[in-house]
C-alpha cells in the first residue's frame, strides 16, 4: 500500500482544496492529511474561521481522505513520515523549492501538485468581507 501525506489548514473548504486532495490521493492508495491545529496556525500567523475540530470533521467526510492527524509544529514531519510509513509527501506547487518541504526528500518522495487557479481561502474570505461591507447602510 502506497501512503501519501499532505499538510494544510483546510479552512472554508472549497473546490481548490478538493482538487488538491484528489490529486494527492491519486499518487497512492491511502491519503493522510496533517491538519494544522489552531495553536499551530497562531504560530504561523494564521487565523482559521473554523476551529480544528470542525475542520477535521469536514475533512474526514471527504472521500479522498483516509486519515486526519494534527499538525502542531513545523518539525514534526519526519516523525509523521516514519510513524505512518509514508511514501510520498504531496504539497501545493506554491511550496516548491521551500526549505519547509525540500529536506523531506531524504525520508520519502516529495511531490508538488498544481493549485487550482482563481480560488484560495484568502480570496473567499476577502469576497465575503466585501459582500458584508456592501450590505451595511
Amino acid at each position: 500500500m502506497k501512503k501519501v501525506l499532505t499538510y494544510g489548514t483546510y479552512d472554508m473548504l472549497h473546490h481548490g482544496h478538493i482538487r488538491l486532495l484528489k490529486r494527492a490521493r491519486e499518487l497512492g492508495d491511502f491519503l493522510i492529511v496533517g491538519l494544522s491545529t489552531d495553536e499551530f496556525n497562531a504560530v504561523k500567523g494564521k487565523e482559521a474561521f473554523y476551529d480544528y475540530g470542525t475542520r477535521k470533521e469536514v475533512l474526514e467526510a471527504v472521500k479522498y481522505v483516509d486519515l486526519v492527524i494534527p499538525e502542531s509544529s513545523w518539525g514534526q514531519k519526519p516523525e509523521d513520515i516514519r510513524e505512518h510509513e509514508v511514501d510520498v509527501v504531496a504539497m501545493g506547487s506554491d511550496w516548491e523549492g521551500s526549505d519547509r518541504f525540500e529536506y523531506l526528500k531524504e525520508y520519502c518522495e516529495v511531490a508538488y501538485l498544481p493549485r487550482t487557479e482563481g480560488i484560495s481561502t484568502t480570496q473567499v474570505k476577502d469576497e465575503l468581507s466585501a459582500a458584508k461591507a456592501e450590505e451595511k447602510p
